[in-house]
């Protein structure tokens, strides 16, 4: 048997949050623990107001950024609506007296995750990453003058956000094609507080599949949970389908060595999918 195989570990389904600053190469060596701790502050804030518990959520630091993951049993529903309006606020509520707001660029997808000593891994993590590391989150704060952008894959979204609910606004939302390393995805792009965005720069293009209705994270949600400060440890309709073509290049410097032994959905071709002909294999 394989001794590496035996001791690999098992993988959870777990909702990946990627959050990254922008332009954190233009900080100085003073100014980047403000930048860092600010960061720390609005998540914490937002966790604790969404009633998400710390035995929930495992955080990683990444310098200029952070990495989570949120377990199964907490509503990705919360996470992409009270959590979100929570960072929202409290990031208005950080940048209000900065001559150079703090932005920031969310990732989220759900997949299977894998933990270690060292940390989490999987081809979810990848995808969050690359996703709140995409071209287009960065163009769109730079376009919209926003402080602010979120971006899911397409599965999160047509499982969780095109179902609506509570401050998640589906019609809020708009979709572009990410030409990525592992091959073509859907991501969807939100600017809190703001109608659906135009994304900037492209043609559009048809992005085809429909949209199921139901929402598979809301049914088990911890309501009345607390969360434990981080920062001390370290309605809508459905949109019209259009959607805009762009490349990305380059790996993510934290997560190209991570892998996964399975069969993973990260947006593009599913079972239902892969007779319609939507996107292609990595």
């Amino acid at each position: 048997m394989n001794h590496d195989a035996a001791e690999l570990p098992e993988a959870h389904y777990e909702l990946v949050i990627s959050v990254d600053a922008r332009r954190s190469g233009e900080y100085d060596d003073v100014d980047k623990p403000r930048m860092r701790a600010r960061i720390y502050r609005v998540l914490d804030t937002a966790f604790t107001n969404a009633k998400v518990r710390r035995d929930a959520v495992h955080l990683e630091d990444r310098g200029d950024g952070v990495l989570v993951s949120v377990a199964g049993r907490i509503a990705a529903g919360r996470l992409l609506g009270l959590w979100m309006v929570e960072v929202h606020e409290k990031l208005r509520d950080e940048n209000r007296d900065l001559a150079t707001p703090l932005g920031l660029r969310i990732g989220m997808h759900v997949g299977p995750v894998r933990h270690d000593g060292r940390g989490i891994s999987g081809r979810a993590v990848d995808l969050a990453c690359r996703l709140a590391d995409s071209s287009v989150a960065r163009k769109l704060l730079d376009a919209e003058k926003a402080d602010l952008v979120l971006v899911t894959s397409q599965s999160l979204y047509e499982d969780v956000v095109s179902a609506g609910g509570k401050f998640i606004e589906p019609a809020h939302y708009a979709p572009a094609r990410l030409e990525l390393k592992e091959g073509e995805v859907t991501a969807w792009f939100r600017l809190p507080g703001r109608p659906a965005p135009e994304i900037p720069g492209a043609e559009p293009a048809s992005v085809g599949g429909s949209l199921p209705a139901d929402d598979d994270f809301d049914d088990e949600a911890d309501d009345g949970e607390e969360f434990e400060g981080i920062g001390d440890e370290m309605s809508g309709h459905r949109p019209a389908r259009g959607g805009i073509q762009y490349h990305v290049n380059g790996d993510l410097a934290h997560n190209h060595h991570n892998e996964y032994q399975g069969d993973v959905h990260i947006g593009r071709n599913t079972g239902r999918e892969a007779g319609k002909g939507r996107g292609r294999a990595g």
